[in-house]
């Protein structure tokens, strides 16, 4: 993303103060993780990495001023080889002469807030995980079902929104309809949501778009929800086998994060909206540690062994 985007509405309370390299304000901020260059200062620059937002407060300014001027100069000619995109001062403290020549000789734009380092941090921080991790879009619908968020994929007309729909009437809620957004934040963490334009929008065939928080209250409606399950809805094929005891677990990779799937038929007369709220409290139920399959598997096992056990021996 550009050094520009940092001076937009997102992050008007940090109200940045442009003091150098106006011209270079298209350079490009490529890393989400923000860096504060204090060892980089004392002479230690393994770990400056391009292309990261470089923070310099209260602790960095108070080191450079204990500095020889000839060796301050020298350090911080060092740093600004490193392809820095964008200085950032904060806590309203001037910009040591230094720093101020470097950025213009670097052509890096230098900005200057008044926010404590740690807020400025936090928020820019934020704001660049938003517009810098990984991203997909998938056809399907997002729902928070018991905490757990589900994603109902399938070809179109197979059910998915309608099977969504009957779910929300049941008091579950509504993330995303039709096109749902991902990303993919450093945590590994899978976090789900509708784009603006479609944000509680759900389309019924024969009916056509219904806003569902209009409908059914704010409760119906989830900003954004991490993914937990996934379940593929496709048609009853005759013959195919299908899980019958969920002892074999599948994944579904999204963004390279293998997340728990579950392929699940559709024929005439099955409620589909009980079987994926089913799903979604069996998942709940195995991450506090009971599985169903698993524990009937061992009973049968202990079964059977009694019963050997019990045979009387020829």
């Amino acid at each position: 993303m550009r050094v520009a985007e940092l001076l937009g509405d997102d992050l008007s309370d940090l109200a940045f103060e442009l003091l150098a390299g106006g011209d270079r304000l298209e350079n490009r901020i490529t890393n989400p993780r923000v860096q504060k260059p204090g060892l980089a200062f004392a002479g230690y620059l393994s770990y400056i990495r391009p292309g990261r937002v470089q923070i310099v407060g209260e602790s960095e300014v108070g080191y450079l001023a204990t500095l020889d001027p000839a060796v301050r100069a020298e350090r911080c000619a060092l740093i600004f080889r490193l392809a820095i995109p964008v200085v950032v001062m904060t806590k309203g403290f001037p910009p040591p002469l230094e720093i101020r020549e470097e950025c213009v000789r670097h052509s890096v734009p230098l900005l200057a807030t008044r926010a404590l380092s740690s807020h400025a941090i936090k928020r820019i921080s934020y704001f660049l995980e938003e517009h810098l991790v990984p991203s997909t879009h998938v056809h399907g619908v997002l729902l928070d079902i018991f905490g757990i968020g589900v994603l109902l994929v399938g070809g179109s007309g197979v059910g998915k929104s309608e099977s969504a729909l009957d779910l929300i009437t049941r008091g579950h809620s509504l993330v995303a309809d039709d096109c749902v957004t991902i990303k993919r934040y450093p945590d590994g963490n899978l976090v789900g949501f509708a784009e603006e334009p479609l944000k509680h929008l759900m389309e019924l065939r024969g009916i056509g778009i219904v806003n569902v928080k209009d409908l059914f209250g704010l409760a119906a409606v989830r900003e954004r929800k991490s993914i937990d399950l996934v379940i593929e809805l496709e048609p009853w094929v005759e013959g195919r086998a299908y899980e019958r005891l969920g002892i074999d677990e599948s994944t579904h990779a999204i963004l390279e994060i293998p997340v728990p799937f579950i392929r699940m038929p559709v024929a005439l007369g099955r409620n589909l909206s009980i079987l994926v709220e089913i799903a979604a409290r069996n998942h709940l139920l195995k991450q506090l540690g009971r599985h169903s399959a698993k524990e009937f598997a061992q009973k049968m096992e202990e079964q059977l062994e009694r019963n050997r056990r019990a045979r009387p021996p020829h």
